[in-house]
């Protein structure tokens, strides 16, 4: 099944209560696993970007602190606490 046939079936409604709920419990450990993922790759002193989500701006930096779901990323503009999984590794 292509994503546009799924996101169609559930606009659409042919999925039950009970087949949603496994269905979002399923996005959720997917997401989970990329997000642990991300983290092990990530050490202090990483390069990394993301994206801020308010204006869209791509921002770089450097890993200043782990934590278990956040980054620490200082950056020319200030320290950002940033979510793991929106981190993306540079080069040096």
């Amino acid at each position: 099944m292509s994503l546009a046939t799924i996101t169609r079936e559930i606009v659409a409604g042919n999925f039950t209560n009970d087949e949603l709920t496994k269905i979002g419990d399923a996005i959720r450990f997917a997401r989970s696993q990329l997000t642990q993922q991300n983290r092990r790759s990530l050490v202090v002193g990483t390069n990394v970007k993301f994206t801020n989500s308010k204006t869209g701006q791509v921002i770089s930096g450097r890993v200043e602190k782990m934590a278990l779901k956040f980054a620490t990323v200082s950056t020319p503009t200030g320290r950002w606490k940033v979510p793991a999984s929106m981190l993306t590794t540079i080069g040096e």
